[in-house]
């Protein structure tokens, strides 16, 4: 398996006898390279000595010889500096372009490390390193997270800029896309980040200083205005009605289908009605919102800015027509939290990253690791299994292992599973 013979490559895990080519030559390997993740050989600038020459080039990897020609390498000048050609089985020899042939070692893998790797992708048990994750040097273990949680700021920054390309940069629009999308709490992101997609934010911008219209302007757009009830009173009524008079007069797209809301296993507190409402009180009071995140310092100032109330008629209402007890609609402690650490923090790396402001990057990585980790399964299965969660930095780089290495079982890019294979004795 090819990637089993990286992990062997990367890491020296080689046979305890001299390594020779399939011509003969002594291999000794000083440093087998860079990995590379991009196009082109799999090691840049291994440094070998064949037969006490030394070389410095790059080295390629497959499970047999013959790959080299079903990929097309014979023809490829970005494989002219491969030195070294790593198999799991040697059944033909290869060549560089220029005709002249390339050194082939059979790399095999030993029998415990095969178990071992074997016993990690069948594991039933999550996570499958389970049985090491206790005794790991604390140091090894925060080095590991410190790098997952950079590979998630990386990850959102990403898709950051994926969203300003859809907009022309404008900051402040692909801060409320993302803020909108964050505010379906996983089970209405999509539908929340659709129905943010919608929104024309110029026009909205018009009628910013009058809550009622952006009501209706949201509500409307959510398709949570399409209904003839008149038993829902004369609020709805109000909203519907200013809704298409803002639909004819900006000429806006056809609204969400309202089938694509979800309200079955949800609180009413996060029933879209009131979420919207929340979004809408923010927008109407927000503006500048953007700039006046980015410059808040303090989960304390954070959380003011993104404390949210309703318009009077949702502090009795969780859906159009059906009355409830009064009271504000605030969001919780945890959920501006969850806001927080899902919108403001990737904005403050990626914003960061963009005007090349080292302050704001570590801002981002302040406020991680100030605020709690975040409670899901993920953090449950990570804490049960050993390992300490403490800060919402663990609980971002555990989402981070467990979404990219663990849920792949892509153990042999990790820490914990290369300290899994380890402790088979192998290396």
């Amino acid at each position: 398996m090819e990637h089993l013979l990286h992990y062997l490559w990367k890491h020296k895990i080689f046979p305890l006898r001299e390594l020779r080519t399939t011509d003969g030559q002594r291999l000794e390997v000083i440093d087998p390279g860079l990995p590379n993740t991009d196009a082109g050989p799999d090691f840049f600038n291994a440094k070998l000595k064949l037969d006490g020459v030394l070389w410095v080039g790059n080295v390629e990897l497959h499970d047999r010889s013959s790959l080299w020609m079903k990929h097309g390498h014979q023809s490829d000048g970005a494989y002219d500096n491969v030195v070294l050609h790593v198999v799991g089985e040697a059944d033909c020899p290869v060549c560089r372009r220029d005709g002249q042939p390339i050194p082939q070692l059979v790399l095999t893998c030993p029998d415990e490390v095969a178990r071992r790797y074997d016993e990690l992708r069948r594991s039933e048990v999550h996570p499958p390193c389970y049985s090491i994750l206790s005794s790991l040097p604390r140091l090894m273990v925060h080095s590991w997270l410190s790098a997952l949680q950079v590979e998630r700021f990386e990850r959102k920054a990403h898709d950051i800029r994926a969203r300003l390309d859809a907009y022309a940069n404008h900051w402040e629009d692909v801060f409320f896309v993302t803020l909108a999308r964050n505010y379906g709490f996983g089970l209405n992101s999509d539908t929340f980040e659709a129905w943010a997609r919608l929104i024309p934010f110029r026009a909205v911008d018009k009628h910013r200083d009058n809550l009622f219209q952006i009501e209706a302007f949201f509500l409307g757009m959510a398709g949570l205005l399409e209904e003839e009830h008149s038993d829902y009173g004369d609020y709805y009524l109000s909203l519907q009605k200013e809704f298409r008079y803002l639909r004819q007069k900006f000429s806006l797209p056809a609204p969400l289908n309202p089938s694509r809301w979800k309200l079955l296993r949800q609180r009413p507190g996060g029933f879209p009605y009131v979420r919207l409402a929340q979004l809408a009180d923010l927008y109407h009071r927000g503006q500048t919102l953007f700039s006046r995140v980015m410059e808040a310092t303090t989960i304390d100032e954070l959380r003011e800015l993104l404390a949210v109330n309703t318009s009077s008629y949702w502090e009795e209402h969780f859906t159009f027509g059906r009355t409830s007890v009064r009271r504000p609609k605030r969001m919780g402690s945890s959920a501006l939290d969850l806001i927080i650490i899902n919108t403001i923090v990737p904005f403050l790396y990626a914003y960061g990253q963009h005007r090349q402001e080292e302050r704001l990057c570590e801002r981002a990585t302040m406020l991680l690791e100030t605020l709690k980790a975040e409670d899901n399964y993920i953090t449950r299965m990570w804490s049960g299994a050993g390992l300490p969660v403490s800060t919402a930095a663990d609980s971002q780089a555990l989402i981070q292992l467990q979404k990219e290495y663990c849920d792949r079982k892509d153990c042999l890019r990790c820490r914990f599973g290369y300290e899994f294979l380890r402790s088979s004795g192998a290396s």
